[in-house]
C-alpha cells in the first residue's frame, strides 16, 4: 500500500461522535483529548497545543446559546411551577431565585454545549475539519 493510499484511508476512517463530543464538554481538543479547546471562556483556541489539530474554522455560532436557553428554560419552568404549587413563595423569592439559578446554570452549560457541538464538527468532518491529514492520536 503506498503512502498516499494509507494517508487517504486514514483520512477516511470514522470518527466516534461520542467520544468526541465528550472530550469537547470537558474542554479539550475532540483529535486528542489532551489539548485545552479554550483559550478563555468560550474563545476557541486556533490550534490544539498537543496535536496541533486546527481548530480556527469551526461554526459554532449560535447554536450553544440557542442549546443552552431551551435547556436551562425546559429545566427551570417545571421546578419553578413546583415550588410555587408546594411552597407560594414570595414573587421576589421566585425572581430572584430563581433568576439567579438560571444565570448560573447558562454559565455553566454554555461551554460545555460549545465544545460539544465543535466535537460533533469536528467527527463529522464538519466546516474544513477533515480536509487536513489526520493529528497523531494517543
Amino acid at each position: 500500500m503506498t503512502q498516499s493510499q494509507l494517508s487517504t484511508n486514514m483520512a477516511d476512517a470514522e470518527r466516534p461522535n461520542g467520544q468526541a463530543m465528550l472530550r469537547g464538554t470537558r474542554g479539550r481538543c475532540p483529535a486528542c483529548g489532551e489539548g485545552k479547546l479554550f483559550k478563555g471562556y468560550l474563545k476557541v483556541a486556533d490550534h490544539c497545543p498537543s496535536c496541533g489539530e486546527a481548530m480556527h474554522h469551526q461554526r459554532a455560532d449560535d447554536g450553544p446559546a440557542y442549546l443552552t436557553i431551551l435547556l436551562v428554560s425546559h429545566l427551570g419552568a417545571p421546578i419553578l411551577l413546583a415550588s410555587f404549587i408546594a411552597w407560594r413563595p414570595s414573587a421576589m423569592t421566585m425572581i430572584m431565585t430563581f433568576g439567579l439559578g438560571a444565570i448560573a446554570l447558562s454559565l455553566l452549560l454554555l461551554p460545555r454545549i460549545k465544545g460539544a457541538m465543535i466535537g460533533l464538527q469536528w467527527a463529522r468532518r464538519m466546516h474544513g475539519f477533515g480536509d487536513a491529514a489526520e493529528p497523531a492520536s494517543s
